[in-house]
């Protein structure tokens, strides 16, 4: 994906105020606007500048466009960095939808979901909404958490900051990703609250930090289970530390690489609970010392293993 400066676009600077940014827009829509420009470009400049524009006079889409930093190398595709947005706060009425339409893929893929994340809220048009990092420990347990939000701000010049705001909030037992937290009246006073209007709900999309070991998926967890060789060949009981105790799982005797376990009602509790899922991944022990060396070599004697008997053969 090409990353579009917008700041370069309109030529001022990432600092530039309001006004200053307004001025640069109609300067460029009187040279390029195709109805009066003379240029042979100025159907594609134009709509490069209006979509600049689109993002720099909301003080929403810029807060968030100026988190995803500078512009990559030349020739290298651009990535959002991994939670650019979290713990952000918008307003579903800044992000429309109809935004988009015919704007770059750039422009989809950074502003997109956060309308199609508020349609989905089944939001009004005063609430607010923020994707938060919660720890998968948080989804058995239950638990009130501080969270901080980051919250666009206009200073007087027209400048953009971003100002942090905490809230205590009560993580309730069996939250999965991807559901929503809503805080009644906790909207923040960026629009109709300063015209006298009731400020809305908060609305906080669940997401989980990255796990050392699990992967949840809905209410389930993955993940994948290194064994020894002799647990893999002759079966074990292995203990696994789950985020609600501690499982006890049994390894079948002839496990193979990449055999999934499941074990049920061990996931994240719910009604029903979710499952739990082990991906057997086989660790070769190294011959580090002597008397290791010496037990692979009577190994190799006494086994009659060949791992490439069934190379060429049909699966």
């Amino acid at each position: 994906m090409e990353f579009k400066d917008y700041y370069a676009e309109l030529g001022v600077a990432r600092g530039a105020a309001a006004d200053d940014i307004k001025k640069a827009y109609r300067k460029l829509a009187r040279k390029y606007h195709p109805d009066v420009s003379k240029e042979p470009d100025a159907g594609k400049r134009m709509a490069a500048v209006n979509e600049a524009y689109a993002v720099l006079a909301d003080p929403e889409k810029r807060a968030a466009y100026d988190q995803l930093g500078s512009a990559p190398p030349p020739g290298q595709d651009f990535r959002p960095p991994p939670g650019w947005d979290d713990g952000m706060e918008f307003s579903g009425r800044e992000f429309s939808g109809r935004d988009a339409a015919g704007f770059s893929d750039f422009f989809s893929e950074i502003f997109g979901r956060r309308s199609a994340q508020g349609s989905s809220f089944g939001a009004g048009s005063n609430d607010h909404h923020a994707r938060v990092l919660l720890d998968l420990e948080d989804a058995y347990t239950g638990a009130e958490r501080q969270l901080s939000l980051r919250v666009p701000k206009v200073d007087g010049e027209g400048r953009v900051a971003l100002e942090t705001r905490t809230l205590n909030v009560k993580i309730p037992a069996g939250i999965r990703e991807g559901q929503v937290i809503r805080l009644a009246g906790q909207g923040s006073a960026m629009g109709g609250e300063m015209q006298g209007a009731k400020p809305g709900d908060l609305l906080l999309e669940v997401a989980f930090k990255p796990h050392a070991r699990f992967h949840p998926q809905g209410r389930d967890l993955h993940m994948t289970l290194p064994v020894a060789p002799w647990e893999a060949a002759l079966g074990a009981i292995v203990p696994v530390d789950l985020p609600g105790g501690t499982l006890k799982v049994r390894i079948p005797a002839g496990a193979k690489p990449g055999k999934q376990l499941r074990i049920r009602g061990k996931g994240i509790p719910s009604s029903p609970p979710g499952d739990v899922y082990f991906d057997v991944r086989i660790v070769v022990p190294p011959a580090a010392t002597p008397k290791e060396k010496e037990l692979y070599e009577s190994l190799q004697k006494e086994a009659n293993f060949d791992p490439r008997k069934d190379w060429g053969r049909a699966p």
